[in-house]
């Protein structure tokens, strides 16, 4: 049987776990596989740093040169990005080669186009390291659950916010102080932007809403909002009701099942859900679909280690894949569902004020919001000085009208500002 070679893109954090993988399980990569795998090259961007267990003669900076090679059968793409990662993909299909990527930016920005030149050169495209990290979650969605009728996916993806907001719940700390630890711990990267303000999150979102819906979905159709501005008060009031804050990605189908929506933003869950106790840098994941009924898959959704192990199982996949000569599933999007936008998601909303202190301007709020179809459920207020602390939790309401309702509160003379919105899930 002959040795399936392997190219690999990108030598960071991931990509070392990966080569160390499989040097050090070569044998049984080879048991599992039905033939030898062997590490062909390396594309790094600087060659002259040292790399424990890479042979020097592996080690290339000229990524596009390795791709083109006749002999690699398989490329792990981990350098992340949009080019010079999408041009190497395309180049490695060229080839004949399958793929392996963990590039959640790229597969949610031009995954389409992937798909179809993976179909176009008969080669793979896995992926599943690009969501969740270790969590078996694009696999299941995409195989084991591909007779079934997935309804909505709603979970945390992104470690580095859920340590933040999880540190911020259990310390009463301030969103920068538990930045700063989050950054210290190397959860956070220096620049954190791409985690707090939710592109990771909503790259993930789109991937996991294109595979259980059947439609295409791209970053730029899921709402996104971080949690930048998420203060202690907002911590409080959730602990006042017996809620906890979390970074939720929630895709989910319409009642009618002809359209779709994907959303990441902040909100309050209560401590009873099963989310509300996902601590840390974790991940988890909730799958509901018809007949399986509700699904949950929780891990290490980041780190070297378990990344590369998601993408040693893509690994394997693909490489059975080459020497059976068949692929495996590739893009589904037959259903072509329509996409919405968030003003018609329907959800609860924690809306606080800050009011002056005084007789009628309650009554003042309250008929603002029925004016513009938002049912109050409970009114919390506190004086201090002359102004009150008013926070509001509505009933069911469409996205557009409580936007709607808070642009009419912010023109009353009585309302000093909105302090913060917040959206109210799992109940």
């Amino acid at each position: 049987m002959r040795t399936l070679k392997v190219a690999l893109l990108g030598c960071g954090v991931v990509g070392t776990e990966v080569a160390r993988i499989m040097t050090t399980h070569a044998a049984d990569l080879a048991a599992r596989i039905g033939a030898p795998v062997e590490l062909a090259g390396v594309a790094v961007r600087r060659a002259n740093r040292p790399r424990p267990g890479i042979p020097d003669e592996l080690v290339t900076t000229d990524a596009a040169e390795l791709v083109k090679r006749d002999d690699i059968d398989v490329v792990i793409e981990v350098i992340g990005g949009i080019e010079p990662a999408r041009s190497l993909i395309l180049t490695a299909f060229e080839q004949g080669a399958s793929v392996v990527s963990a590039n959640k930016a790229l597969l949610a920005a031009d995954g389409s186009a992937l798909h179809a030149a993976a179909a176009a050169a008969g080669a793979d495209l896995y992926y599943e390291a690009a969501v969740a990290g270790a969590i078996p979650l694009i696999r299941p969605l995409r195989e084991s659950l591909a007779g079934d009728k997935v309804n909505r996916v709603l979970g945390i993806v992104n470690g580095t916010t859920n340590f933040i907001l999880d540190k911020m719940d259990s310390t009463g700390a301030g969103y920068s102080e538990a930045l700063e630890e989050a950054t210290a711990l190397g959860y956070a990267e220096a620049d954190p932007t791409a985690d707090v303000e939710g592109f990771d999150a909503a790259a993930k979102a789109a991937i996991l809403a294109g595979i259980a819906f059947h439609t295409r979905v791209t970053a730029a159709d899921v709402f996104r909002e971080g949690l930048t501005e998420v203060t202690a008060a907002d911590i409080a009031s959730a602990k006042a009701m017996n809620s906890v804050v979390k970074l939720l990605a929630i895709c989910e189908r319409s009642a009618d099942g002809s359209r779709v929506t994907a959303r990441v933003h902040p909100a309050m869950i209560p401590r009873t859900h099963p989310l509300a106790n996902v601590r840390g840098a974790y991940n988890a994941v909730f799958v509901e679909s018809e007949a399986a009924g509700q699904l949950m898959f929780y891990g290490p959704g980041a780190g070297g280690a378990p990344t590369a192990s998601a993408v040693l199982g893509d690994l394997v996949a693909v490489c059975r894949n080459k020497l059976a000569g068949s692929t495996g599933p590739g893009e589904s999007a037959y259903a072509q569902l329509t996409v919405s936008p968030m003003d018609g998601v329907v959800t609860r909303y924690h809306v606080s004020l800050d009011v002056a202190d005084k007789a009628g301007v309650l009554a003042q709020v309250a008929t603002v919001f029925a004016e513009h179809g938002v049912s109050i459920d409970t009114v919390r207020q506190q004086g201090r000085e002359g102004d009150a602390s008013l926070v509001v939790v509505t009933h069911r309401a469409t996205d557009a009208a409580l936007s709607a309702t808070v642009s009419a509160l912010r023109s009353l003379d009585n309302v000093r500002g909105v302090a913060s919105i917040m959206r109210v899930e799992g109940e």
